[in-house]
């Protein structure tokens, strides 16, 4: 127990740089705080005591709402996740919660028995509980960080509008860039020998070929890393890898308009076969960010999608690969 730490409530320079990188997936996993009892501004026993997440990001945002005022701030240890994924995985949860509690002796620091968590950790945390093992209650406050100066100036009480969670074009396009860091660790891989299968394609080396292949494959990869989500609440279906395969068989149209002629009949299948497999995984990979599905929707949609994605993407590749082969041999 004995002293608390006190925090600032203004955002460095470094603060929003590393907010910077782990948005583009730099040293996301490690970016994180130590969990515990931390005190904004100067609180006392009767102060309220608020719950986030020891992922940095969540951390800032709730100190930087909570500017001006006096507050404990209750800091679980969730792996360095945010909380709403870390409530759906359960280390934002009912068990950390209480041991975070005695951990840090949060009794002999207020006379109240009130915590106030966020609407998106009510996944993780069974309340009951809590009070049963603690004596504390939960209170379940707003969804965004930004309403909780409004929601102890409202006594404590949640508006509707607090419950309320948007999903605008901007709050999905925020997300893509670290799909897009992590996509392209694994691109790096694919690329070199795409380019070569690609530039051989014909029989023999065209760097033109190698590029149509490269640039196929990283069309159909942002058609589902980035257009997918950018154009989601649009696109027909609740499924989000038919949603990916419907921009990545467009993909593949647009690139059939372009080379014309210089294409045959197996490349066509080919095309159509692997590009929307590969927008749809991609795709599929942005269900967990998203509130348009829960978790059983989620697992549905793998078990459903996945044999799919791959079978087509297989038949796909035995295509193209095998009119590779017969090209090169009628050359040799």
């Amino acid at each position: 127990m004995g002293r608390v730490p006190a925090i600032t409530t203004t955002l460095t320079a470094a603060d929003r740089f590393g907010a910077w990188k782990a948005r583009w997936g730099i040293g996301r996993l490690q970016y994180a705080v130590p969990p515990g009892l931390y005190a904004i501004g100067s609180p006392n026993p009767e102060s309220p005591v608020v719950v986030t997440a020891n992922y940095k990001m969540s951390y800032d945002l709730v100190r930087k709402h909570l500017d001006g005022r006096d507050v404990w701030l209750l800091v679980l240890e969730t792996e360095g996740i945010n909380v709403w994924c870390a409530a759906g995985k359960g280390t934002f949860g009912t068990a950390e919660l209480v041991n975070r509690i005695r951990m840090t002796g949060l009794s002999s620091f207020v006379t109240h028995r009130r915590l106030l968590l966020p609407l998106l950790g009510a996944a993780g945390v069974a309340a009951h509980h809590v009070e049963s093992a603690t004596g504390f209650k939960v209170r379940f406050a707003a969804i965004r960080a930004q309403d909780l100066g409004t929601y102890l100036d409202n006594g404590q009480r949640t508006t509707e509008a607090m419950r309320q969670l948007t999903f605008t074009a901007a709050e999905r396009l925020v997300l893509t860039p670290v799909e897009i860091v992590h996509g392209m660790g694994i691109n790096a891989w694919l690329l070199p020998p795409l380019f070569l299968v690609g530039a051989f394609g014909h029989g023999s080396f065209s760097a033109v070929g190698g590029m149509w292949a490269v640039v196929a494959y990283l069309g159909a990869f942002l058609a589902g890393a980035l257009l997918t989500p950018l154009f989601l609440p649009w696109l027909p279906t609740r499924s989000f890898a038919i949603k990916g395969g419907i921009l990545g068989m467009m993909w593949a149209a647009v690139l059939h308009a372009i080379a014309g002629t210089d294409w045959s009949v197996a490349d066509m299948l080919a095309a159509g076969l692997v590009l929307p497999s590969v927008a749809a995984f991609v795709a599929l990979n942005f269900t967990g960010s998203t509130p348009f599905t829960s978790r059983s929707g989620v697992k549905k949609e793998m078990r459903l999608s996945l044999p799919a994605i791959g079978i087509a993407c297989a038949a796909g590749l035995v295509v193209w690969i095998t009119d590779f082969i017969l090209r090169v041999g009628a050359a040799l």
